[in-house]
């Protein structure tokens, strides 16, 4: 058998700088990402689990009311696309990361004045912040990479990148987990803070390399800033808000990436109103909290040992298709094993089965997909797909979680959302299978 160690390690010297720079700028973003999290998740559904919220005259519980804010977090992400896509026109690479790191560290240092004796408007506006940092930051981030580098190079560094990535998510999950008690709210975002700093500084550096590199090919700078200039006349008096969408709707190719998130997302929804709900279920007080972050915790240290054994190895061994299908036959498992047995530990592993394959081998491998389009579908439409796409698909999982849980009330109703979750899993397997043909016929 063939040694994964070779495979995650095949890196060419001069590829090295900007694979460390780069794993460290993911590692820090993610550590942030898991920080904020079990806080915001935690801080919203403590502040609901005992009165729960009251919409007109719809009384929702805690975990629908985070369903509430799931929808609401859709017109944010499709804000963030139009300010996204109109500073594309404008920055790029690591730009674009200062601008909306120092927009978070402004952020948290004014949630840092009021998130410890929270209101309702704090509460709701903290958890869109939330989503909104993965959002922005993620984004932003595969953007860079994506523009980075080129499709035989992306099979190699996505490995050790993605590590970087599910190591900070470890790291910020597990110090987030024994210092909980001892940190207060605004101590945890104040640490953000301090990460934001450090982003700004790698992404500089990285930056820096891509750009030295691609001025010492022979002609390529004075083709680039006409390219640039180019892009900036076409995108100047089209609509930042529809531009992306223009963009995917024109490629089968595109569209099929689309079929991928959205699909994901849906059963990622399901899946994560299921695990709230067990938890809420038979759970209350500080508790709930805590096991959030027990639970993130495993789901990360899950995700690095699958990163660091698995990802390099099945991607270069067996090909961004296999890479592709090990999530969906992940959250098959979890969602067939809490359909039999909807105890505590069995909902917790929803989570697990699902961010643990999620945030490792299928972030890298999807993240692939992007490398052989063009710049404007790196960024434009790749932002219309992991903001919007992402957060409407999430929106109609939350209206099915809704129409089942007005209906069936009792706690035993939720694990037959599993059924509906393994009729998706298997659209999303066909549409794995597409868009692994397609990368290969243009990589080839």
């Amino acid at each position: 058998m063939a040694n994964p160690f070779k495979a995650f390690l095949n890196i060419k010297r001069n590829e090295l700088p900007l694979a460390l720079l780069m794993f460290g700028y993911f590692f820090l973003v993610i550590t942030s990402f898991w920080i904020l999290k079990p806080l915001k998740k935690g801080l919203f559904i403590q502040y609901y689990d005992k009165s729960g919220f009251d919409l007109f005259s719809w009384h929702l519980g805690a975990s629908q009311a985070e369903l509430l804010a799931k929808v609401l977090n859709m017109f944010v992400a499709f804000l963030a696309v139009v300010v996204f896509t109109w500073l594309v026109r404008h920055f790029h690479r690591q730009q674009l990361t200062w601008i909306f790191t120092i927009f978070f560290m402004l952020s948290y240092s004014v949630y840092s004045m009021i998130i410890a004796n929270p209101g309702q408007i704090t509460v709701w506006s903290f958890y869109l912040f939330g989503d909104l940092f993965s959002t922005l930051m993620v984004a932003t981030f595969f953007a860079f990479l994506n523009d980075s580098v080129a499709p035989d190079a992306a099979k190699r560094l996505y490995g050790i990148i993605g590590l970087g990535g599910v190591t900070g998510g470890v790291f910020g999950t597990t110090f987030l987990r024994i210092w909980i008690d001892q940190v207060s709210m605004p101590g945890w975002l104040w640490i953000c803070f301090g990460i934001g700093i450090l982003i700004v500084g790698i992404s500089a550096a990285a930056g820096s390399i891509v750009e030295k590199r691609t001025v010492n090919l022979s002609d390529t700078s004075n083709k680039i800033k006409e390219k640039k200039s180019i892009d900036n006349k076409q995108g100047k008096g089209k609509n930042p808000a529809i531009e992306g969408a223009a963009l995917v709707f024109r490629s089968p190719y595109l569209l099929s990436i689309v079929g991928i998130v959205g699909l994901y997302e849906v059963v990622s929804t399901l899946m994560d109103f299921q695990f709230t709900s067990t938890i809420v279920h038979f759970l209350d007080g500080p508790a709930i909290g805590k096991q959030f972050a027990t639970v993130f915790t495993i789901t990360n240290w899950t995700s690095m040992l699958v990163q660091f054994f698995l990802t390099s190895y099945i991607m270069t061994r067996f090909g961004l298709t296999t890479a592709l299908m090990v999530l969906p036959i992940a959250a098959l498992v979890g969602s067939m094993g809490y359909l039999a047995v909807p105890i505590l530990w069995m909902g917790s592993l929803l989570n697990t089965t699902d961010n643990g394959f999620s945030y490792s081998i299928n972030q890298s491998a999807k993240e692939t997909l992007y490398v052989p389009t063009t710049k404007d579908e790196k960024y434009k439409a790749k932002a219309f797909i992991d903001m919007f796409v992402q957060r409407f698909a999430k929106a109609l999982a939350v209206g099915i979680s809704l129409l089942v849980t007005s209906i069936f009330t009792d706690y035993s109703a939720i694990r037959w959302l599993s059924l509906a979750t393994v009729g998706i899993i298997i659209l999303w397997v066909f549409t794995v299978r597409y868009a692994g043909r397609k990368f290969k016929e243009m990589t080839e």
